[in-house]
């Protein structure tokens, strides 16, 4: 007789490889691509404002994807052990694990959250808000980041629902959340006439649309996971394997962060068009790498879990798979970037010089972003099999270890191109690590393969 836990996870272990990774990419992927088009949207909506308040909402971003990053390092780290302890059939302990996950991000994410309002201002104008735009960016963060403790509970959810096969339903809640800040928008900015500050509330209600589906979710009882506070544990061993994952992870958040702040730090100086440009840059390709995190994200899990119950014929078709069909996408969203630069920048604003410096760097990082692809492939591969110094180097390359030099030398040395390339080139770097590390894949596979 077949258990309820085995029918959760049959799709982790039995599934032919090609339908498995669909089952479980497609809906995480279509979720991160919702929310990615949402905030492109949503600056639309912004930018209709005006370019001062279009470049505050760039100012903000860097804040808000580090809160996201505080719910990853639970939700991934745990994710990531939660999928190997489900394939050694060990679920009290990744019962155990998810519930402290969820319940140690909730705590320190609040904390963070503090600690960014006490210093609002000097936070924004170090993240490159001008005179100008300090006003609407404070307007916009200090409603949004207070609501932003349900970004923590939402994304660490996410997570842990991928772990156990439950794509679909991460789908539906990403879903319904970015939908309802679609329609909620126009009319909280424009409707009833609350300019940025609308855009802000509107976010933080599409947020409890999210949080409400995750709630209902657990409530039924409906995962493989038995979530709770009875169940929380923070016990030195579990996290060791969730920080284990979850640091790398939260780096690469980190590092996110720091890259967008340079990169509206070095745009500062050209005045509020450059910031709003670049920004109007970072949201567009923003949607094609979401969509490769999103289809890694049903990745991991296999990966972990196969990697686990040391099935790892399984685990190199699906890397091969995944590897091809991320390259494939990567190629068509650099062609878009190329082809229709124009268009996509007038959607964020009509001012003729952001756009025109939009144009130029949309164009040179869409060209590098056909290596995005192989990069994420690997980083995912090494970070579930729990090699989280490979998984690191590979995951904070780009908009890190490269990006940071390449983001303060260049605009001194070649300046506005130099804001342009910095990307690019870091994406270039980043590719020919990727490349040494992909040629090792089958000998590090084979070494415990050869155990069995």
């Amino acid at each position: 007789m077949v258990t309820r836990n085995e029918e959760k996870v049959s799709v982790l272990k039995t599934e032919r490889v090609p339908k498995a990774l669909l089952k479980l990419g497609i809906p995480t992927m279509t979720g991160m691509l919702i929310s990615a088009l949402y905030n492109a949207i949503d600056a639309y909506f912004v930018a209709g404002l005006g370019i001062a308040q279009m470049g505050a909402v760039s100012v903000v971003f860097p804040i808000v994807q580090l809160i996201i990053g505080l719910g990853m390092m639970f939700g991934a780290g745990a994710s990531s052990y939660i999928s190997r302890l489900l394939g050694s059939r060990d679920y009290v302990q990744a019962g155990k694990t998810a519930s402290t996950a969820l319940l140690s991000g909730l705590l320190f994410g609040g904390i963070f959250i503090i600690l960014i309002l006490l210093f609002l201002d000097p936070v924004l104008t170090g993240l490159g808000a001008t005179g100008t735009i300090l006003p609407y960016a404070h307007a916009y963060a200090k409603i949004y980041v207070t609501g932003s403790i349900l970004n923590i509970f939402t994304v660490t959810m996410n997570n842990l629902l991928t772990a156990q096969g439950a794509a679909k339903y991460t789908m539906i809640a990403m879903a319904s959340g970015s939908l309802a800040n679609v329609i909620l928008d126009p009319i909280f900015i424009y409707g009833l006439h609350l300019g940025i500050e609308g855009a802000a509330i509107a976010t933080i209600l599409s947020l409890c649309f999210n949080a409400a589906f995750y709630i209902s979710f657990l409530a039924k009882g409906k995962g493989v996971l038995q979530i709770s506070l009875m169940l929380f544990s923070p016990r030195k061993d579990i996290y060791s394997q969730i920080l284990k994952i979850g640091v790398p992870v939260l780096a690469y958040q980190l590092f996110t962060s720091a890259s967008l702040g340079l990169t509206n730090i070095a745009a500062k100086s050209y005045g509020d068009y450059a910031v709003a440009a670049m920004g109007a840059v970072t949201r567009t390709m923003t949607v094609g790498s979401y969509v490769v995190f999103g289809f890694m994200k049903g990745y991991q899990p296999f990966a972990g879990f196969n990697y686990g119950a040391k099935q790892y014929e399984r685990l190199k078709n699906a890397t091969r798979l995944c590897l091809w069909g991320a390259t494939c996408f990567c190629v068509i969203q650099a062609m878009v970037c190329i082809f229709f630069a124009e268009p996509i920048i007038r959607f964020f604003g009509s001012d003729p010089a952001m756009i025109d410096l939009g144009i130029q760097a949309l164009r040179a990082n869409g060209a590098l972003f056909i290596t995005f692809g192989l990069q994420m492939v690997y980083a995912s591969l090494y970070l579930s099999a729990g090699k989280s110094l490979a998984g690191s180097i590979l995951s904070l390359g780009r908009q890190g270890i490269f990006f940071f030099p390449l983001i303060i030398a260049l605009p001194l040395l070649l300046g506005i191109q130099g804001l342009i390339w910095a990307q690019p080139l870091a994406d270039l770097c980043a590719s020919v690590v990727a490349c040494i590390f992909a040629v090792q894949l089958d000998k590090r596979l084979h070494i415990p393969a050869q155990k069995k």
